[in-house]
């Protein structure tokens, strides 16, 4: 991939196969962002076969088609609905046509995954979490910070094992770089795109329930901002959040698309979670000045300081997981609780932020405004 540009984040790990010979074949539909071939590659890793892929934008498709040369490409969505072989459809829609699009392959029989976020209202969560109970079929989301990034995988190990006690707050930051002439012009809508902490916030909410072992949690304070793009009225370039878990666990996380031109990465992401016993660093993508690898893990506890290099060691679980899940009909990768979970409290904390005027802004008063 492209190191500056998170458009195209598509990881690349050591095949470890859990099916073999076409016994998991899967499909693409939609493929509105650059993540669908992360998702992609996470399934052929895992043994699944790709045998379709269709996209409203025939030239999409055909270049989709020279990434994966073995793939077919389908005249209608319904061709690839329709074909009894296909157990799963991956897709990366425009945010706001995600649901329906999963909706439609849930009523043809089939499991679905999907880019995050998967909804940008919650009467879209609502409607899905319908079809899941009419169906029995599955509404998986691609939280790529956490399952296809090694550091992120190998700090759920370490909580695990109980290297740092009970996990009593989790930290995330997750800031991104706009390169705004690339991105389409959907992203700078939100209808389409739900707002920043509906979008790359439900990366760090997912996060935050997963380490800290939540069940339900709640949004305390949300804010966003347009600080540097007026001629992009409707983008939020900066949002924060705080939540607490059931469990007494509490969450504090910043998104924002301000990443300098300076950074070798499209994002300086980290993750710092704090247990009764000990804390873990993660520096995902780039540890700045010093090592412009990723997958930096940092760890203290009652043994002693710890720095560990992950990348290429650890993989990524959760696809082979996923396939397992579809076939069984179990839920070890995640539970379809946890991604609507995820999912609802992003759309929470997006639709209760408080909004702060952009600094100088002559239209804006000062202060916060709903």
């Amino acid at each position: 991939m492209n190191k500056k540009d998170g458009m195209n984040y598509a990881p690349v790990g050591k095949p470890k196969p859990v099916v073999h010979g076409g016994e998991f074949a899967f499909a693409a539909i939609a493929l509105d962002h650059g993540h669908i071939y992360g998702m992609v590659n996470g399934l052929l890793e895992a043994g699944a076969k790709i045998k379709w892929v269709y996209d409203a934008d025939p030239a999409r498709a055909e270049q989709f088609k020279k990434t994966y040369p073995q793939v077919r490409v389908a005249s209608s969505e319904e061709e690839v609905l329709s074909d009894p072989e296909v157990r799963l459809v991956a897709g990366a829609a425009i945010t706001s046509r995600r649901c329906a699009l999963g909706l439609r392959v849930m009523d043809a029989g089939k499991d679905y995954f999907t880019d995050k976020a998967p909804f940008t209202t919650l009467e879209q969560l609502e409607q899905a979490r319908a079809k899941v109970r009419e169906t029995g079929r599955k509404y998986m989301v691609y939280y790529s910070e956490r399952i296809h990034v090694e550091s992120a995988v190998y700090a759920g190990q370490l909580i695990d094992s109980v290297a740092i006690g009970r996990v009593v707050q989790v930290t995330g930051f997750g800031p991104h770089r706009l390169n705004a002439p690339n991105r389409p012009e959907w992203f700078f809508r939100k209808e389409h795109y739900g707002g920043i902490l509906c979008d790359i916030g439900s990366h760090q909410i997912e996060q935050f329930l997963h380490y800290a072992g939540c069940r339900d949690a709640q949004v305390l304070h949300s804010k966003i901002a347009n600080y540097s793009c007026p001629q992009y009225p409707e983008l939020d370039d900066f949002g924060d959040a705080t939540l607490l878990g059931d469990n007494g666990a509490t969450n504090y996380f910043r998104v924002d698309w301000l990443t300098p031109d300076g950074l070798s990465t499209w994002g300086d992401g980290r993750t710092i979670i704090l247990g009764t016993e000990g804390y873990i660093e993660l520096r995902k993508y780039v540890d700045i000045a010093r090592d412009r690898s990723g997958d930096h893990v940092y760890l203290v506890n009652g043994e002693g300081e710890f720095r560990f290099e992950v990348g290429g060691e650890v993989g990524y679980p959760f696809f082979g997981e996923l396939i397992l899940d579809c076939l069984n009909r179990t839920e070890n990768a995640m539970t379809q609780e946890h991604a609507f979970l995820a999912a609802q409290l992003c759309l929470e904390a997006q639709a209760g932020a408080d909004v702060i005027p952009a600094a100088g802004a002559e239209e804006a008063p000062a202060g916060i405004r709903k």
